[in-house]
């Protein structure tokens, strides 16, 4: 692209992204949307808006080969929007790629195998949060932004915020993990977040602005179904059973 060309297009790209927010779509789905358009835009060299249908499924013919079917399909639905909010034009995906409609059932973890998750870390922390996520059913991101506040002893239940659909909902607080729960803020006594970073001092960690690491939890969660050898695909999946008490 030429100067022109590239000016034209970050005006484009940056009111995409507006629109975005504007919408109300989550910080991971802004990200992997905006990428697409660059993607596209990597590959052609052009702004998009000067695309064919024909180019288009040339584009998608290679990404199917490079790329996962998931990868495909939120490719498509970034740069379904980008079409249709930002340039203003209809978009013809079902012309020019249709995923395949593909339903698999995630992998639940047994009582057996929560157990011995929670016996192999070594760590409080790690401890009570897998049994938090495994009881309520909770996502990992819910779990790690729980607070203090979010906990209603007297009713048995906890408010999660913002959660899939940035949808607050009830989830009923078994008193086993309500105990482990106040066990572990017992031990911290952050005045906010149940599950704070854990870097440095206890002093440190009570001031703490932020929860416990999203990468560095879900490294620690691979690590020990390793150790466990456990070998499911999803270290998350809710487990509809009660679990029994931390060892």
């Amino acid at each position: 692209m030429n100067d022109h060309e590239q000016k034209r297009f970050n005006q484009l790209y940056q009111r995409h992204v507006l629109v975005l927010k504007l919408r109300g779509y989550a910080a991971s789905t802004i990200d992997v949307y905006a990428r697409a358009v660059r993607r596209l835009v990597a590959y052609f060299d052009c702004v998009p808006d000067r695309l064919s249908v024909e180019q288009l499924e040339t584009y998608f013919a290679n990404l199917v080969d490079s790329h996962s079917w998931a990868t495909v399909r939120v490719d498509r639905n970034g740069l379904q929007f980008f079409w249709k909010h930002v340039l203003k034009r209809d978009w013809r995906w079902l012309e020019i790629i249709k995923p395949p409609q593909v339903r698999t059932l995630p992998d639940v973890l047994s009582v057996g195998e929560v157990e011995r998750l929670i016996g192999a870390a070594r760590k409080l922390h790690y401890q009570v949060f897998i049994l938090t996520t495994y009881s309520m059913g909770l996502r990992l991101s819910e779990t790690l932004a729980l607070e203090v506040s979010d906990i209603d002893a007297e009713r048995q239940r906890v408010h999660i915020r913002r959660g899939k659909g940035h949808k607050d909902r009830l989830v009923p607080l078994p008193d086993l993990t309500y105990q482990a729960l106040r066990a572990l803020w017992v031990n911290h006594r952050h005045p906010r977040l149940l599950f704070p970073s854990t870097v440095g001092s206890p002093s440190r960690i009570r001031q703490a602005t932020a929860h416990m690491d999203r990468g560095g939890t879900q490294k620690a969660l691979k690590v020990l179904l390793g150790e466990c050898g456990i070998k499911k695909r999803s270290p998350f999946t809710p487990c509809a059973t009660a679990l029994p008490p931390i060892c």
